[in-house]
């Protein structure tokens, strides 16, 4: 009898569907935050979204093709949010880290 390694895809542990959306930087934000680089890098570099949601999201885009383009466009709206002004949160946050 011959067995095959099956490979089950699963989401990474903390991934939401949906980024839980605010006009400040949240929790999730910060917990994800090198997830959001890699998905504006990944975007940069043209992967596709079935690219993106397998292999940063961990969601089969085969499996579950609904959920896995939800979490990416909603994922990239965030990142994309973040390096065009949620940065600005961080940057206050690091002045008062180290002001005196």
């Amino acid at each position: 009898m011959e067995y095959r390694a099956v490979t089950k895809v699963t989401t990474k542990p903390g991934i939401k569907e949906e980024v839980p959306w605010s006009d400040s930087l949240t929790t999730y934000d910060k917990q994800h935050f090198t997830t959001y680089m890699r998905l504006l890098d990944a975007a940069a570099d043209d992967a596709s979204r079935e690219e993106i949601a397998q292999g940063i999201l961990g969601i089969d885009p085969v499996q579950e093709p609904e959920r896995a383009q939800k979490a990416v466009r909603s994922h990239l709206d965030r990142a994309n949010w973040m390096v065009t002004t949620g940065y600005k949160e961080v940057t206050t946050g690091y002045k008062e880290l180290f002001a005196g």
